[in-house]
């Protein structure tokens, strides 16, 4: 496994661990309330499954098991920027929602996860080829 997909896969599984931390909280405030201030987490926690866990593991795959046409992978620097500004925007937009900033700053963090998605198509886009009839 390349260390770039070993990094991203490792970042993912710590998503996922906080996550399932946070949702294991807030069900257990809803059984035997202890904090009200608890539910301002929720964002946070759908963020870091949906995007911290499923898209950032699902990057780290892709990057690893999409096939190479030539000896080695290319634009590895594309995936290693999708890969931070997937985290950046992930942080950006969690903070923004526990610190009730604007919309501005929830939309740059968008922007940036929409920009990881970007720069990993541009990595990937030369090693998807269609299937020879």
């Amino acid at each position: 496994m390349p260390r770039l997909s070993a990094w991203l896969v490792r970042i993912a599984l710590a998503y996922l661990a906080a996550g399932f931390l946070l949702g294991a909280l807030l069900l257990l405030n809803k059984g035997l309330p202890f904090s009200g201030g608890l539910w301002r987490w929720l964002p946070v926690h759908i963020e870091f499954l949906l995007l911290g866990w499923t898209a950032q593991f699902a990057l780290g795959v892709a990057y690893w098991i999409l096939p190479r046409f030539h000896s080695e992978r290319r634009r590895e620097a594309w995936a290693a920027l999708a890969g931070g500004l997937l985290n950046a925007g992930l942080l950006l937009v969690c903070a923004a929602s526990l610190l009730g900033w604007g919309g501005a700053w929830l939309t740059a963090g968008r922007l940036l996860e929409a920009g990881a998605a970007l720069a990993f198509a541009w990595h990937a886009w030369p090693r998807v080829k269609p299937m020879s009839v």
